[in-house]
Parts: structure tokens; sequence; C-alpha cells
């Protein structure tokens, strides 16, 4: 194919003018200055997106010819197309880096075969080898100088020459152990690729790097080999020199004691750290550990996690594993054993800790907990005092869950203005706006998700803003949303009947009732309606009201969907409150009110670690559970609380949330289908270990420091196990509550525990 360089039926000079604007296209405006093209004969020049443009341009041309080519339709076209072609060339490099002209032809390739353009896409294949085929020809044509061209490299200010030998000594160090499914040759040559004559020595590294991510799509197994790539580059950048893996051992006991140091004196760490025995903890550090990680688990601590200096990290990934653990540890009495307890935990991949937590465990500020759970009162003063608190929250990476149902309906009267309201919605605008500004730390966007009863007089318009459509300024496009659904809501939904929707500043005690109390209160609220004492109010079918909830989920991914009812029928803390909402991730439900805010200390046990021959080991899921509930329970008593009102709800109820990862791994390996019976069988008996493990190690807690402040009076103390609120809840609900009840546990020795010592958590 010959690229056209005229087009037809235009002068020289219209030509010129249209080969000019195609230079001039949205994906050509940017500055790529960060980002070099290394040409077939060696040469490294500046990357151009618009000669991308041009290419294509004259690849519409030769196959279509100039007058169809040249409308605005193709004009579009080839712009998307390069944006397409610069998208994906630099969504792989985003600090920068080179390219080879093969690279993004192939990309053009790419481009034109998912537009559907298979004619211009043929030809341009065909192009490719008719030159590719000259090359070769003109390059057998010329006498062989005996000579090979030898890449120097530029580190420290000195040129000096690549060593092929080095470097793949380097890419089979990384493939090692890995099998036949990995070639170090294959990262070699892609490398070489893209390297030139006086290549920067970090570019070399992280060009290994991003040669082996490339193959971790065709086989899994580079994941490792790109880890340990990227592991290398980590341990330079943090001790200023390469090391081999086989050093690292004694590297890690050398570095520790600095490290502590080092984060001391730039007022990253809490100083009590200085005070432990770091000789011993040194000795602890196993650096085999290092070679656990996937791409993808690495690349994200060191991103994420890491503390640094000046933008220089100073951890490594067992010493950041040990810092989490010391943090954990600093009000233990033997702080070092427990210190090394935590951190096989934690290094092991058994369990591990919560963001927060893995965040800042050993910092100034120890802001270790997960979620916060907070009411918002139907005032101005209490509006904005909330949304400061989901600021300051938010400002240590924590996740935010906040209860707007005390907050009156749009049309509702205001007694001090005598005006009318806006209702929920403007308030939560400035919520998701808050959301992305206090951006946890600068280390992550900001989460918050907010909830509504479905009785709210604005629940219809709440159902909309997470639309793509509408008034923008009535649209949250940065947090979440879920409804908070009563029981009697989904009894009128089956059986087809009206639904009535108030304000919350007419009907105040709505907010607080559950289960049949809120049945009786609702009804009389529409039979105050029907007489007239109400006027604030609107019907609509609940059918319909459910079908706008499902259809938004759908078109949006939100509402989410949680029910209020079981959830404090059954919540073991029902004697001081009530549950008015989840939080961010509705996987906790805890009380809130006007003076409490609810606070989710979290973490998660690996269950893959756990299959042991075939089955779930339940003596090392036991240890570590124990251990974990240790950790999870220090969490409450070092967390460092930006609000008040959490650390009070904190303190009287420790909360503990103990989850589990690594389900579906779990099935893979025991060969289980997802979607079989065996499956349910396995998650039914491992979540009632898990369950089991936990209440144990916390009458364990109990009885080392005490029963939580509030025990007194609640279920666990009326003997009432979380298995044992289902009979609750199908008294409540008068039936419609199937669920296998079976177990395989010693529950009657645990009752018994439970009874002699209570509980350590609420």
């Amino acid at each position: 194919m010959q690229l056209a360089t005229d087009l037809p039926s235009s002068s020289p000079v219209q030509q010129k003018n249209f080969l000019e604007e195609m230079t001039d296209l949205p994906a050509t405006r940017q500055n790529y200055s960060q980002y070099k093209i290394i040409r077939r004969n060696g040469a490294v020049v500046a990357f151009e997106p618009g000669k991308i443009s041009i290419a294509l341009t004259k690849a519409f041309i030769a196959v279509r010819g100039g007058q169809s080519a040249a409308s605005s339709s193709m004009r579009e076209i080839v712009a998307q197309l390069t944006g397409e072609v610069v998208h994906a060339l630099t969504r792989r490099r985003p600090e920068g880096g080179t390219f080879h002209i093969e690279d993004i032809q192939d990309q053009v390739e790419l481009a034109l075969m998912r537009s559907g353009d298979h004619d211009i896409a043929r030809a341009y294949v065909l192009y490719r080898e008719e030159r590719a085929r000259e090359r070769a020809r003109q390059q057998s044509a010329q006498p062989a100088s005996g000579q090979v061209a030898v890449l120097h490299v530029v580190e420290n200010g000195q040129k000096i020459p690549l060593d092929p030998a080095q470097l793949m000594a380097r890419i089979e160090s990384a493939c090692q152990n890995l099998g036949n499914t990995v070639d170090a040759a294959l990262i070699v040559k892609s490398m070489l690729k893209d390297l030139y004559d006086g290549v920067p020595a970090e570019e070399v590294r992280k060009s290994a790097v991003l040669s082996a991510r490339a193959l971790i799509e065709k086989e899994p197994a580079y994941s490792f080999v790109t880890a340990r790539l990227l592991l290398d580059n980590i341990r330079y950048e943090v001790l200023g020199e390469e090391v081999a893996h086989e050093a690292m051992q004694s590297r890690y006991a050398e570095y520790f004691p600095e490290f502590v140091r080092k984060g001391i004196e730039a007022g990253l760490l809490d100083e009590r750290l200085g005070q432990f025995d770091l000789a011993r903890l040194s000795e602890a550090l196993a650096a085999d550990r290092d070679l656990q990680f996937g791409y993808l688990g690495l690349q994200t601590l060191y991103d994420r996690y890491f503390l640094h200096v000046s933008e220089r990290r100073i951890e490594l990934p067992q010493i950041f594993f040990m810092r989490v653990a010391m943090g954990l540890a600093l009000n233990e009495i033997d702080r070092e054993a427990r210190a090394i307890e935590f951190y096989h935990l934690l290094s092991k991949f058994d369990f591990m800790s919560s963001t927060p937590t893995l965040f800042n465990s050993g910092t100034r500020r120890s802001q270790l907990s997960s979620c916060y759970l907070s009411t918002v009162p139907d005032s101005l003063d209490g509006i904005y005092e909330a949304i400061k608190e989901n600021a300051l929250l938010s400002k240590f990476a924590g996740g935010l869950g906040n209860d707007w149902t005390p907050v009156r309906a749009m049309g509702a009267r205001i007694k001090g203005t005598n005006g009318k309201s806006q209702g929920v919605v403007p308030f939560l605008k400035v919520v998701s706006d808050t959301a992305v500004a206090v951006n946890q730390g600068g280390k992550r966007k900001g989460a918050v998700c907010a909830y509504l009863e479905t009785w709210h007089l604005d629940i219809e318009e709440f159902l909309e803003l997470r639309k793509n459509t509408g008034d923008d300024r009535r649209r949250t496009h940065d947090m979440n949303t879920a409804v908070w659904v009563p029981d009697l809501f989904m009894k009128r939904m089956q059986e087809d009947q009206e639904w009535t929707l108030f304000s919350p500043s007419d009907t105040p005690d709505l907010h607080d009732k559950f289960g049949r109390a809120f049945e009786e209160a609702y009804i009389a609220y529409e039979e105050q309606a029907a007489q007239g004492r109400l006027t604030l109010f609107k019907r609509i079918p609940a059918r319909q009201l459910w079908r706008k909830m499902l259809t938004m989920l759908f078109e949006t991914g939100h509402p989410w969907i949680t029910f209020k009812d079981p959830c404090n029928i059954r919540s073991p803390q029902n004697h001081v409150g009530v549950v008015h909402s989840s939080n961010l991730c509705t996987e906790i439900t805890l009380n809130t009110s006007e003076k409490e805010i609810a606070v989710c200390n979290l973490g998660s046990v690996n269950l893959l670690a756990h299959i042991v021959d075939g089955k779930l080991d339940q003596a090392r899921l036991k240890q570590t559970v124990t251990t974990a509930m240790r950790m999870l329970d220090n969490v409450i008593d070092i967390n460092f609380y930006a609000v008040a009102k959490a650390r009070n709800a904190n303190f009287r109820h420790r909360p503990v949330g103990l989850g589990i990862m690594g389900f579906q791994d779990c099935l893979h390996k025991l060969g289980i289908s997802y979607a079989s019976p065996e499956a349910v069988e396995f998650a039914d008996r491992s979540m009632e270990a898990v369950a089991y493990h936990t209440y144990w190690a916390s009458t364990e807690l109990a009885e080392e420091r005490g029963t939580y402040a509030t025990y007194r009076g609640s279920l666990w103390d009326r003997g009432i196990l979380p298995q044992d609120t289902l009979e609750l809840l199908r008294e409540e609900r008068g039936g419609h509550v199937e669920i296998d009840t079976s177990s395989t546990q010693d529950w009657d020795a645990l009752r018994d525990r439970i009874r002699q010592y209570g509980m350590r958590n609420s």
C-alpha cells in the first residue's frame, strides 16, 4: 500500500492546510514532553501525537479517496482514533518514558480494528509488512561491519556501557523458581527495544518492570516477576544501592533501626517506637516473605502505604509490616513479643488490617479505624457540624456513613424564618464535594455514603442523585447512596398497596422506631394524613417506588438497599440505642445518635491461607483469629480520634468487625463450583468457624481486660447469640425467616464461657 501524499481534487495549498489541521486535534494539544520515541535507527525523538493523526489521515485517503475522506466525519474518526492510541500508550507509563516506533504502529492497528474500519486496518497491516520486507532486503544487501551497537547508560553523571549479561542475570533472578511459564529472554528483548544510547539508569530499571508487566495478561506468573523487579527498584530507592535478594536478610536487620530513627526525625513516626528493642525486632524480619507479593499488591503499597520523606520511600515491605505491628503493640506489657506476633500474622498474609490501620499505625496521628457512622440532626448548626466532622474524619482516612433521615423534607416549614425547606438534596451536594476536597490526607479520594429511609418525602429525588442527566446542582457524582428500608415497605410492595411519604419534621418518632412499633406509629400517621391533620405528605404505589429503586440501581449502581428492622431486632446493642444506617460499605450496623458517632474497627482473615490438605484448618484459623481480635481491640485504645463523639462511642461499645477475604480462591483450590450446593455448605461452615473463634477470642479478652462498658443488658449478657436472633426476627415478622440453623461447633461451651466472663467487644 502506497500511503497517499496528495488529496485528490485539491490544490497543494489545500492539502497542506488540511494536514496541518489534522495535527491540531484535541489528543495532540496536551503536553507530552515527558515521552520520547525510539526510531528504528536508534535515534530518540520527541513524541508528537500529531504525526499519528497525519498517518491515520493518509491511510484513510489511500484506501477511500480524498473527497470522502476529507469530510468532517473522517476528521472526527481520526480525532477519536488518535485519542485512543495516545491513551493506550501513555496509560502504561503515566510518569513518562520511551516508546518504540513499532509500539505506536501496533496501537494504530488495534485502534483501526476496534473501530470497525477493517479495510483501513488490512491495508495498514499489508503496508507495514511490505516496509518490513524492504528494510530486511536493504539490510541484507549492506556488507556486514562486524560491529555490534553498544548502548550506554547514564548514572550519577557517568556514561557507562550497558552490560547485557548483567541485565539478563537480573531478569533471570526475578524469574527464579517460577517454572517454565516465564521467559527472561522475552523480557530482555522487550526492554532492549525501548532503550537507547544515553538512557538514564533509572529508565532501565523502570523498563524492566514495564516490559514484564506487559506479559501478565498472557501469563499470570509474570505478576511475580514484575513484583520482584519492582522490589529491586524499591530497595534501590530506599537503601541507595542495588541489593540482591540473597543479601536482604542481613540488610533488613541493619536498616531497620535506621528507618525508625529517620521516621522519628522526619516527624512521621511515634517517638515511642524508638523505645522498642529494635535489635530483637530486626531479627524477626523475614526477607523471603517479600517474594509473596504479586505486582498489583506491591505497586499499591509503594504508591499509597509506604512512608516517604520528600517523595523518597523509607519503608520496605517487611519494615512496613513491622511498623504496623509495633503501632498496634504500643500498650502491651511485652511490646516486643506482641509486635513480633502481630508482624508474623500480617507478613504471612494470614490476616490483614484495614487500610487506615496500615496507613497510620505507628505514626504520630494513628487514626486506625475504618469507618464512622453519624446521624445528622435537623438544624443548620447540626448539619454543618456533621459536614465538618466528615471532613475531620476523612482527613485521616476514615470512611463515612451518614444517616440523613431526621432532616426535614422539601416544603417543610422553617420556624425560625417562616420559610420553606429545600430538603435534604442541596446539603448532600455539599457532602459529596467535601469528600472530594478532603481526600484522606492526599492518599486516596474521600468516601461517604448517605442513608435515607424510604418513607422520607425526599426519597424520590434522593434515588436520582447519581444520575448523569438532570440538574447537576442536584446530583452527587462522588458520593454513595443507600436506602434504609423497613419491613412494612416490603410488605406493602409485595401486596401491591400504597406507601405514604412524610417529612420527619411531622413524624419525628419514626426515625427511632422499628418492627411492630414502627408499623403502629406509621399507620397512625397515615390516619392523621387521611383526616387532614397532616398536610405535607404524598401517597404512591409501593411497587412504583420499589421499581424506581431497582431501576436506579441497575442504571447507576445506587442506591444500595439495606434493611432497618433486621438490623435493629438482631442488634446486640438494642438496649442502648437504635441503628439508623450502615457504614460506607454496608457491612457494619451500629447505633448512632446526636451524641455518638459509631466507629468500625475492621480487619480481614485470609481464608485461603487456612485451607490445608483440602480442608479448613480449624486450629490455625483459631490461632489467627485470636491474634487478630487482640489487634482489633488494641485499635480502639490506640486510635487517634479527630472527633470526641467518635471516641466516646468507641470506648463505650468497643465494636470490631472481623471479615474474610479469599472466599472464591478457596473454592478454586477445593475444586468447588461457585454456583453449587457445596459452595453454600462451605460458606456456612467456614463462616460458622470464623464467628465461633471470634466470639471465643472476645471472651478471652474479657477475662483479661474486662467487658465493654455497655455490656450489661445487651443480647450477649442475656445469653442471646447472633444466630439466636433469627428467632427474634421470626417472631417479630410472624415468620418469613428461612435459614439453615444447623451447626458443627461446640456452642454450649461458648455460651457457658460468655456467661462467666462476658464479651470484650459488642
